[in-house]
Parts: C-alpha cells; sequence; structure tokens
C-alpha cells in the first residue's frame, strides 16, 4: 500500500508562544491545561511524518508540561529515563522547528542527548540510568556549593532492573536532596489514584507537614533508642499504609502518591510543595499515567503504539513495507521453536523484550519453557547459567547493545565456568533510525576475546537457522549467534536446521588475485564487490567465515598463501573478527613480506541515526568502499575514480 497522506498540521495558538519552557511560567493552570492538549496534537502529528516511540510520550504530555512550568529548566536539572518518551520535551525545548526531523538523518534524536540541547543534562537510551546520574548531579551540586534541583522520570518498567535500587539506596543513605517521579503507567505498584489520594500528597509534601515531621523527628532522636525507632517506623508504615510506598521508605525516601499523572490540578501544587522541600532529603513522587493518553488508535492498541511507522493521524493507519521475506529475528524465533519441539531441555530467557527478540513466538508455543525477567540483563545470564549446570540448554536472546549491560556475568558466571549459554545476539551491527546507542558494533570484540566461546555470524536467514541448530550441539562451553536486524534475503527455509561443523567457513568463488572473506550479513555486498573486482579483470575469491571463533584457520592460511590480497569484512569495531586473523597471521609469519591483509571494520566513532543504507556507507563497508580498498591496495590507477 502507498503511505498514508500527511494530515494538516494542528492549530496550536498556546504552543505558538513558547519557544523555551521560561515561556509557560506566566501561564495560569487554565492556560496550561490547554497547551496540553496542543502539545499532544504537535506530538501525534510530528510522529505521524516521522515514526518513532509514540505511547510513551502521549503518556508524559501532561507531566512535561507541569515540570517545566515548576522548575526552573535548564538551572533544574530534569533527566528522562531512556528518553524514548521525550519527544514533547524536546518541543517545549527549542527543537519544535526540528521535531519532524526525529530520527532522520542529521535530524533529531530518538533519545535525550546532551549535544543537542542544554535542557538534556544527561543522554539515554538505556533504560534505568537516571536516578544514577541525577543522584552524581546532586553530589555535584552540593561539593560546589550550588544551588538547584534535580529531577529523575523513571517509568514502571525500568524500575525492574536492579541499577535503579542501587542508585535509591545510595541515594537514601547519603540523605541527599533528589527528587524522582516514578511515571507508573501499568498500574503494577499503585492502587486506584483518586482525590484522596492526591489530597494526602498535598498535605504530605507540604512545607507545614514537612516542618512538623522533621520537629518531631528531633524530639524523638531525644527519646531512649527503642523508642525512637518505634517512632520512626510508626511514620513510615503509617504512610506507607496509605499510599503503598513502604518500600521506597525502607530505602530512605519521603514517598508521595499515587496521584494523576494526566491531572493539573494534582499535579502542579504537589510539584511546588517538592520544589520548596528543599531539606527534605530524596523524595519519590509516584504518578499515575495512561501510555497513548489522548489519542484512540493508541488507548485501543495492546502496545498503546509505543513504537510506530509514519501513520494516518485520523485513522492510525501505519505505513507499511511492500511485503517481503521474514525477519532475522522472526527465522531466529522459528528455527529455535523447531528445535524445541524435538528437545523439551530448550529453555528460551529475555529480558523484557519478547517481542523485539522474538521469543513471544516462543512464549505462546512453549509457555513453561520462556522466561521473561524484566530489564535485568545482568540476572538473565547468571539465570540462564544457573539452568545450564543443571542440564537444561538455555538461549539467552537479548539485544547486542543491551547484553554489553550484563558483560561481567558472560564472563564471570558463563565464560570462566565453560556453562553452555547459547546467546541470541539480535541488533548486532547498525540498527538505523535508532542510532549509536542501539548499534551492535562491538559484541564481536568483547566476546571473541573470552576464551572458549563459540562466536558465529551468518550471512544470510538460511544459515541462521543452521547455527541455531549448531549452537543446540554445543554443551561443553559458551556460544552465540549475532544476527542483524531487518530482512533476510528471502531463501527457501527448512523445517529445521542442519549443525555445521565447528570453526569452518566456505568459500562461495574461486578466483586468484585477491581474497575477500566476510563474517556475516555484509557478504552481499563482498559478493557485489566480487563482481565489479571482476569487471575490471581482478579475479577474486568470496569466502563466507561463518565463525569468528574458533577460526577457521586452514581456510584464512590458505587465503593469505595464495592471494597478494586478503581483505576482511565485518559489521563491527576494531577488535573483533580481523584483529583476531591479523593476529593468527602475524604468528604464523604469513604477513613477513607476504599477503597484503586489509582488515574493513566500522570506523572508530559512533555512527548517527539514519538509514541503514547510509549508515554502511557511511561506515565504509558497502560494495564501493571495498572495491575502494582493494584498488588502493593492488596501487591501481583507477581507484580515485571510483571513490
Amino acid at each position: 500500500m502507498t503511505a498514508p497522506l500527511v494530515s494538516p498540521r494542528p492549530k496550536t495558538p498556546l504552543l505558538d508562544r513558547v519557544n523555551v519552557p521560561e515561556d509557560l511560567r506566566n501561564f495560569s493552570a487554565e492556560q496550561l491545561k490547554d497547551l496540553a492538549e496542543e502539545l499532544r496534537a504537535e506530538t501525534i502529528h510530528a510522529v505521524s511524518v516521522t515514526g518513532g516511540h509514540l505511547g510513551a510520550s502521549l503518556g508524559v504530555v501532561e507531566l512535561t508540561v507541569a515540570l517545566h512550568a515548576v522548575f526552573e529548566t535548564p538551572h533544574d536539572r530534569l533527566v528522562w529515563d531512556v528518553g524514548h518518551q521525550a519527544y514533547p520535551h524536546k518541543i517545549l525545548t527549542g527543537r519544535r522547528d526540528r521535531i519532524r526531523t526525529l530520527r532522520q538523518g542529521n535530524g533529531l534524536s530518538g533519545f535525550t542527548r546532551r549535544a543537542e540541547s542544554e535542557y538534556d543534562p544527561f543522554g539515554a537510551a538505556h533504560s534505568s540510568t537516571s536516578i544514577s546520574a541525577t543522584l552524581g548531579m546532586a553530589v555535584a551540586r552540593d561539593l560546589k556549593g550550588e544551588d538547584r534541583h534535580v529531577v529523575a522520570v523513571i517509568g514502571d518498567g525500568a524500575m525492574s532492573a536492579g541499577m535503579a535500587y542501587e542508585a535509591m539506596n545510595n541515594a537514601g543513605a547519603r540523605h541527599s536532596r533528589l527528587i524522582v517521579i516514578l511515571n507508573d503507567n501499568d498500574m503494577s505498584i499503585a492502587p486506584p489514584v483518586g482525590a484522596m489520594s492526591a489530597y494526602l500528597s498535598r498535605l504530605l509534601s507540604s512545607q507545614r507537614f514537612l516542618s512538623l515531621r522533621e520537629l518531631a523527628g528531633r524530639m524523638a532522636r531525644h527519646f531512649p533508642g527503642a523508642i525512637e525507632r518505634t517512632a520512626r517506623r510508626a511514620d513510615e508504615f503509617a504512610r506507607g499504609i496509605l499510599t503503598g510506598g513502604t518500600l521506597f521508605e525502607e530505602l530512605g525516601f519521603y514517598y508521595l502518591g499515587p496521584i494523576d499523572g494526566h491531572n493539573l490540578d494534582h499535579l502542579l501544587p504537589v510539584l511546588r510543595n517538592v520544589r520548596e522541600a528543599e531539606e527534605s532529603g530524596p523524595i519519590l513522587l509516584h504518578v499515575i499515567t495512561q501510555k497513548g493518553k489522548g489519542y484512540a488508535p493508541a488507548e485501543e492498541s495492546a502496545d498503546k503504539l509505543h513504537a510506530v511507522a509514519r501513520f494516518n493521524v485520523v485513522t492510525g493507519e501505519q505505513a507499511k513495507a511492500p511485503p517481503g521475506p521474514p525477519t532475522y529475528t522472526r527465522v531466529f524465533a522459528d528455527a529455535l521453536i523447531a528445535e524445541a519441539e524435538a528437545d523439551p531441555s530448550i529453555i528460551a530467557i529475555t529480558a523484557a523484550m519478547p517481542s523485539g527478540t522474538g521469543l513471544d513466538r516462543f512464549g505462546r508455543r512453549f509457555p513453561n519453557r520462556c522466561f521473561d525477567v524484566g530489564i535485568a540483563e545482568q540476572h538473565a545470564v547468571t539465570f540462564a547459567a544457573g539452568m545450564a549446570t543443571e542440564g537444561l540448554k538455555p538461549f539467552c536472546a537479548i539485544y547486542s547493545t543491551f547484553l554489553q549491560r550484563a558483560y561481567d556475568q558472560v564472563v564471570h558466571d558463563v565464560a570462566i565456568q565453560s556453562l553452555p549459554v547459547r546467546f541470541a545476539i539480535d541488533r548486532a551491527g547498525l540498527v538505523g533510525a535508532d542510532g549509536a546507542t542501539h548499534a551492535g558494533s562491538f559484541d564481536l570484540a568483547y566476546l571473541g576475546c573470552l576464551p572458549g566461546m563459540v562466536l558465529m555470524a551468518p550471512s544470510d536467514e538460511l544459515e541462521l537457522m543452521h547455527m541455531v541448530a549448531t549452537a543446540v550441539t554445543i554443551d561443553d562451553q559458551p556460544s552465540a549467534v549475532r544476527y542483524p536486524r531487518g530482512e533476510g534475503l528471502g531463501l527457501a527455509l527448512p523445517a529445521r536446521g542442519t549443525p555445521l561443523p565447528l570453526g569452518r567457513g566456505r568459500v562461495l568463488r574461486e578466483g586468484n588475485a585477491v581474497a575477500l572473506l566476510s563474517l556475516g550479513a555484509r557478504l552481499g555486498d563482498v559478493l557485489k564487490a566480487g563482481d565489479a573486482l571482476a569487471a575490471r579483470g581482478i579475479s577474486a575469491t568470496v569466502a563466507d567465515a561463518r565463525f569468528a571463533k574458533p577460526l577457521d584457520v586452514d581456510l584464512i592460511e590458505r587465503l593469505a598463501r595464495h592471494h597478494a590480497v586478503l581483505v576482511t569484512v565485518e559489521e563491527g569495531s576494531v577488535g573483533g573478527f580481523g584483529s583476531a586473523v591479523l593476529q593468527h597471521l602475524a604468528w604464523r609469519g604469513l604477513l613477513d613480506g607476504g599477503v597484503k591483509v586489509r582488515p574493513m571494520v566500522l570506523p572508530d566513532r559512533f555512527l548517527d541515526h539514519d538509514s541503514p543504507a547510509r549508515q554502511v556507507a557511511a561506515a565504509g563497508l558497502d560494495a564501493g568502499a571495498i572495491v575502494q580498498a582493494v584498488l588502493i591496495t593492488l596501487g591501481r590507477t583507477d581507484a580515485v575514480a571510483t571513490a
């Protein structure tokens, strides 16, 4: 189908008067309510043009307005956890004129980013970092003798990660002045919200109550120890019973809420009270919001239109690409299901990404053998390691960029113990619109250096099926298969994969002048480069390594001995496959006046969000760049002409 027509821009007379948040601070409460509706309409229209994270942004519209109206940003620091809900924040902070460039080449990031605006004091895209960051800002403020508020906004999903509680425990112990807003859009913690809860929150956050509480606390400290402890716990538990915040009180936070995060009559007075409570230590304000609020298609969607393509504002219908081959994610899920049908010991584990990794499909087929542990990659890896000690065959499916968060567990709990945990590493390589924060650039380097790790990279979806089957057979050491985002090549697929010989590559085309050795999904461009070289009279061997570890040393040595030039190509950072090839050839003496080796990897910089094709070109890993590298190495005079 063709892309939906772009709807007319909404009329936004109040929003048109806002260039920076300071402009909000002269608005009345009623004007702020109207402004919030205009901001919601502007957000919907902008994302209909660009695609992106819609549901989360709609859920925090009123909260965004209230925070910028009450606090003096950017002097006061406002940190959004993950940052994917910050589109309304970007509109209010001087970036409205560029909001329809979201996630496009040279446009605004889909997340908060320090280099983009002074109103983004901390960049993010991975979850659960906000409390640690704002605590650091609060301590820096105190050490420097400055006067400013620091505010973290964190979702209930992000609160499932241990890092959030580590930060809260530290903040509570320090008694630092810090404000944490828990944005709860899943009703996972709080009871229903109503007028009584809002009234209690206003009362408990008032300076009069806080002063009275501090006076009572000072008096209690003069009592005998047992009485003082009883009085303190009575205060905490009395408010915990009313509001459900006992857990946060135990971590040292003064808990307020829950309140309606869409009701400015509730939000504004409570935030003002919290702002004035300068000596109260860390405060947690619990607000209840609705993901996708105010846009019927989002409210009615199962995922609240969390992440969308371009869409029609009136109908909510998203633009769809023409039907194509299944994605690598889908192929992995189907391959794992096929293996699990034959082997009841196969288990699947994900960290809050069941649909992103395809394990929602596995979970529907094997509900008792699929585990979503929440945003807890560290736990996911060690949980899998525990299963492996008991003879199960766990597949831990985690994005490459998120597996970075569990590296210690991969090393200490899996690799050192030689436990057969199988890592399914989705989004390996460049990822387009999500940019550097989500790119799988480093897994070849950070896994390839681990003793005993088997590391595979398929060049197409059929190879992925074979590698899933291979991982099932590896029972004495850890293994990983890394595969890209996006669709496969449309190859015919069998019902089940066939295990590959461990550490063996394959030669697809024989030549005699140069050798092109590909690892992973760049094989298509390597084959195109081989054709282009042949057209110039340069005979090229093209090989698919399949394994980054163990290396196919026989293949590598043969290519080095019988070709003048050896080019390795991988969609990963320096320190990965090409580095391992060079290390091996150096110690075999094959670089001593012999073959010229050119390892092609991602450049030593973070690549901004853009279309996948433009990212690959910018990285210098497309067919033209491979041809150019060969021509330059051979000293061909036509090299510059192909640049």
